[in-house]
């Protein structure tokens, strides 16, 4: 700032000085040639009378070298020249001063040499006999009065310059000093000059403004980052030419890009064919869904324009996480054929059992052994629609299923004690390890799960095996394994386990028995108490599920 005013100053100064020296100059150019003229007026009046009374012998005695003088006939000859022979001059009728001394009885002109050097100043006066005498001096011109105290004047201006600079550097730091010093955030408190007390009352007034509106603005941010911080939902929000302004962290995963950095273009996180669909309709003024199938994620997505005065401003691309729903939708269908075809099949033996009865087609002897088919299917049936709605049950977060205070080693030992007839039928050891844990859960669902887990050590299991069953508190969580010394579980299959209906021993399911929906209760009664399950087995070797969950949760 002191620059700019020590300039400003300083240019001013300078461009004053100029033209003062350049109006000085052409104010004593202009009084010299005045003068000068005035001077060759006097002078032609003199001679006049000298000429009136003696003719040219009072003309051959003057002595004057600086004027010329000339006396002209009324035709323009010339009769005497005290400067060249009169006699070889040529007329002088074409002449400016001349032809106005004839017309008005005096004439002035000046005439500028070819080199600009000097000028000729000329005088007419017409005499009483028609005659003409003209006096003639020369003088220099305006370039050589300029080039003649060109060196004066340049010395001048630069004292005067050295003069300006100095003073206009003073000025511009007594202007600055007291501006720079002032504190803007408390700038009523600082002592200037009285002229700029009024703007430091509106500086104090718009940063009273300033901090009341940064502080409305922060207070909104805030809230804004809080509302979408919190969303699950990805929240974009870009420019008229597809530039990021704002962003959520759930932006960030469903787009599956580590960062996010304002300013940059959406193309260059996403270029898919959904993206660009979104944001090209967007941008066209339209809304668009599209679905975008990204980093093993199923996203919905959403893009609405912003108008502004009729004209797309910007646009807003909300990213909606539709993965689980696709694939509950997945689940449901399958879920669905494979109810179907466990249904279908106890149907179709019961249906086919009892037709052959209604046809007369069993022997008496052999009603019995059909009564008990058609019994054990509908039994198998019924297993299966109680564990469908108990899964459902699950699934739905029935509301019926209450929390309690659960003795956690008293249902081992219950399920224990339920399928120990069923161990010994197929001379498996039982044994069961625990410590007295009390817990807060659903009684049935964990009756259930551990039940489940032993049901299925057993069956899966060889003749003359064994099933270790332990419960265990480790710090903040319940541990319960299962470890069985059975057929165990091939690697490829140990992932889908706890799918609906799945059965690792496809060749031996029937006469293993069970509904395939057993792993799958479990599993949904380990999620429901915030928990996991994990799987270790190794073929032909055995099998251990071990079951994690926290001590406390929130439902």
């Amino acid at each position: 700032m002191t620059n700019r005013i020590f300039r400003a100053i300083f240019l001013v100064a300078a461009a004053v000085m100029l033209a003062v020296s350049l109006l000085t100059m052409g104010m004593m150019y202009q009084f010299s040639a005045e003068e000068t003229t005035e001077k060759l007026q006097r002078e032609t009046e003199y001679i006049a009378c000298g000429i009136e009374k003696d003719g040219v012998r009072y003309l051959e005695k003057i002595k004057d070298a600086e004027t010329r003088i000339t006396w002209v006939d009324a035709d323009g000859t010339v009769l005497y020249d005290s400067s060249a022979d009169a006699s070889e001059m040529e007329n002088h009728s074409d002449r400016e001063e001349i032809k106005e001394a004839m017309q008005s009885g005096e004439g002035n002109s000046k005439r500028i040499s070819a080199t600009l050097s000097g000028q000729t100043l000329y005088h007419a006066e017409r005499l009483t006999d028609g005659t003409i005498l003209r006096l003639s001096v020369e003088t220099m011109s305006v370039v050589a009065v300029f080039l003649t105290m060109a060196f004066p004047l340049v010395l001048i201006l630069a004292m005067m310059m050295a003069v300006s600079v100095f003073l206009a550097f003073r000025t511009a730091k007594n202007i600055t000093s007291p501006i720079n010093e002032i504190d803007l955030e408390h700038p009523e408190q600082a002592e200037v000059y009285e002229e700029l007390t009024p703007l430091l009352r509106r500086i104090a007034v718009q940063n009273r403004e300033i901090h009341r509106q940064m502080a409305e603005l922060k207070r909104r941010k805030e809230e804004f980052d809080t509302i979408t911080s919190n969303m699950q939902e990805g929240l974009l929000v870009m420019d008229g030419e597809g530039d990021i302004l704002s962003y959520n962290a759930a932006a960030k995963t469903l787009l599956g890009v580590d960062a996010v950095t304002e300013g940059k273009n959406i193309f260059s996180l996403n270029r898919s064919a959904a993206v660009r669909r979104s944001v090209e309709g967007a941008l066209a003024g339209a809304h668009r869904e599209e679905r975008l199938e990204a980093n093993g994620r199923i996203c919905q997505i959403f893009a609405n324009p912003v108008f502004r005065e009729e004209e797309v401003a910007g646009m807003i691309l909300v990213l909606l996480d539709a993965t689980e729903k696709e694939e509950r939708e997945q689940l449901r269908r399958e879920f669905t054929a494979n109810v179907s075809h466990e249904l279908k099949t106890p149907l179709t033996s019961i249906s086919g059992f009892a037709e052959i009865m209604k046809n007369g087609m069993v022997p008496p002897a052999d009603m019995g052994k059909f009564a008990e088919k058609i019994y054990n299917e509908a039994q198998r049936l019924i297993a299966l629609v109680q564990d469908i709605i108990k899964l459902s049950k699950l699934d739905e977060k029935d509301t019926s299923l209450c929390e309690e205070e659960v003795e956690l080693d008293a249902l081992v030992q219950e399920a224990c004690e339920r399928l120990q007839p069923a161990a010994e039928r197929k001379r498996v050891t039982l044994s069961a390890e625990t410590e007295p844990i009390l817990f807060r859960g659903v009684k049935q669902v964990l009756s259930e799960m551990i039940y489940n887990l032993c049901d299925n050590a057993i069956r899966y299991n060889k003749e003359g095996g064994a099933v270790f069953v332990t419960l265990k508190q480790k710090a903040d969580r319940i541990s319960l394994t299962v470890r069985d010394t059975g057929i165990g579980i091939a690697r490829e299959e140990q992932g889908r386990i706890f799918e609906r209906f799945y059965r690792v021993d496809k060749s031996h399911s029937k006469e293993i028995g069970g509904t395939g929906l057993g792993l799958a209760i479990t599993r949904s009664a380990v999620t429901k108490h915030h928990g996991n399950i994990q799987v270790e087995s190794k073929e032909g070797e055995g099998t251990t599920f071990t079951v994690r969950i926290p001590l406390s949760y929130i439902p």
